[in-house]
């Protein structure tokens, strides 16, 4: 890891980083200092019910700097990273510098090597997918999928391998061969400053207790409740850490403290998984320590 190298004013800027590694924090600096728009690269922060247990910058950060992409999208609304894409062509193509920062790393993935273009799924095939799911776990799903996708997604992660299941279902073909035949990128990794946030783990899971209880004081608690009357735990909205835990104890099944533990706990492995995939897919980036942000 190195120091946070100079950074050009005229180059998109990519920041990417587990949770509560202090990305928000650098690129408000790097647009404050340099001017820009920040752009939002996370999966969760996209919804509209979600802002304290998200982490989405603050109304008061949004009015200093602009931002976009952040807190758009209806929570009963279906988006994934296509989606994503249509909506951040036109910010790199009409807009002034992006900064784009998140902890989505298939985002920035799609973003700097393409996507393959996969129909949408039906609903009834999402359907039986959060059936067999409920009824026997995501494991069910990973039997079905052909080796050359089994070999290439995350098969720890549930969200991951039901997408797999739901394009090979009603494509009639697996995920892998989709994303053989992926055209070229929006944004080539060559024409940006590329920051990977970097965090040691026991200073993570530090900040990550620290802020989870900030939250709570800010809260997070309350935005759990307004969510309670509709909520479905099957919209991508319904997966943001601790917003389970927190409708658990709403609704009477989690002693309060058992909550808080347990959305501590499901951030620190959501963290892990992140790191995993830094790791795993961007060897290019420039690895900054967020220690020295």
């Amino acid at each position: 890891m190195t120091r946070l190298p100079d950074i050009a004013p005229d180059r998109p800027v990519l920041i990417a980083g587990p949770t509560a590694s202090g990305k928000s924090a650098l690129a408000l600096r790097i647009a404050a200092d340099q001017g820009g728009v920040i752009v939002n690269a996370d999966a969760i922060q996209v919804f509209s019910n979600w802002r304290v247990l998200t982490a989405r910058p603050s109304p008061e950060d949004e009015a200093t700097v602009p931002h976009r992409l952040y807190g758009h999208v209806p929570p009963g609304a279906a988006y994934s990273v296509g989606h994503w894409l249509r909506e951040i062509a036109p910010l790199l193509r009409d807009g002034p510098r992006p900064i784009i920062i998140g902890g989505t790393g298939l985002y920035f993935t799609a973003l700097t090597e393409g996507l393959a273009d996969i129909p949408p799924t039906p609903q009834a095939v999402r359907d039986t997918a959060n059936a067999r799911v409920a009824q026997d776990g995501h494991e069910a799903l990973l039997a079905d999928l052909d080796a050359a996708t089994v070999a290439r997604i995350d098969t720890r992660n549930p969200m991951r391998v039901q997408r797999a299941w739901e394009v090979q279902q009603a494509t009639g073909r697996g995920l892998a061969a989709w994303q053989d035949d992926t055209p070229p990128p929006l944004l080539p990794l060559s024409d940006c400053t590329a920051l990977l946030v970097e965090a040691d783990k026991e200073w993570l899971n530090a900040r990550i207790a620290r802020r989870f209880d900030a939250m709570l004081a800010a809260g997070a608690l309350d935005e759990a409740r307004a969510n309670l009357p509709g909520w479905d735990p099957h919209c991508l909205s319904s997966k943001a850490i601790g917003a389970p835990e927190l409708i658990a104890h709403l609704r009477g099944e989690l002693p309060f403290e058992a909550a808080r533990e347990a959305a501590t706990i499901a951030t620190r492995q959501f963290a892990k998984r992140q790191r995993t995939w830094f790791r795993a897919r961007m060897r290019d980036w420039t690895a900054v320590d967020a220690r020295d942000l």
